[in-house]
């Protein structure tokens, strides 16, 4: 179980961190408007590259199917589009203030992931 908290932590720090990297070493630009789900595809695939080398490393860790990287991408997507309605991200913003906008489909990546695995 602890492995799996520590998988979770990494996956979401290498996913912050590592999609804002790989988009600058690309170069890539898209219409802000499209931008979270270019994040939330970037996302998805770090989670479960994290994944498959925690599954070499950890104990306890399987290593994840093709399938858990398109569930991962589904649920990111999802998020991401939530983004798009003004009404939810006030609902949201009433519990949870200052979320970043790019958090959403990163989370939607990392709980994918897990409900997946």
């Amino acid at each position: 179980m602890l492995s799996r908290l520590v998988l979770m932590a990494v996956q979401a720090v290498a996913g912050w961190f590592g999609a804002h990297e790989l988009i600058k070493y690309l170069g890539l630009r898209i219409d802000k408007g499209l931008e979270i789900f270019l994040y939330a595809v970037i996302f998805s695939v770090i989670v479960w590259l994290v994944g498959v080398l925690a599954g070499l490393v950890l104990k306890d860790v399987a290593r994840p199917s093709p399938s858990t990287l398109a569930f991962a991408l589904v649920v990111a997507l999802v998020l991401a589009a939530m983004t798009k309605f003004p009404e939810i991200l006030t609902a949201i913003d009433k519990v949870v203030p200052d979320v970043p906008r790019k958090a959403f489909p990163l989370i939607g990546a990392v709980l994918g992931y897990a409900v997946k695995r």
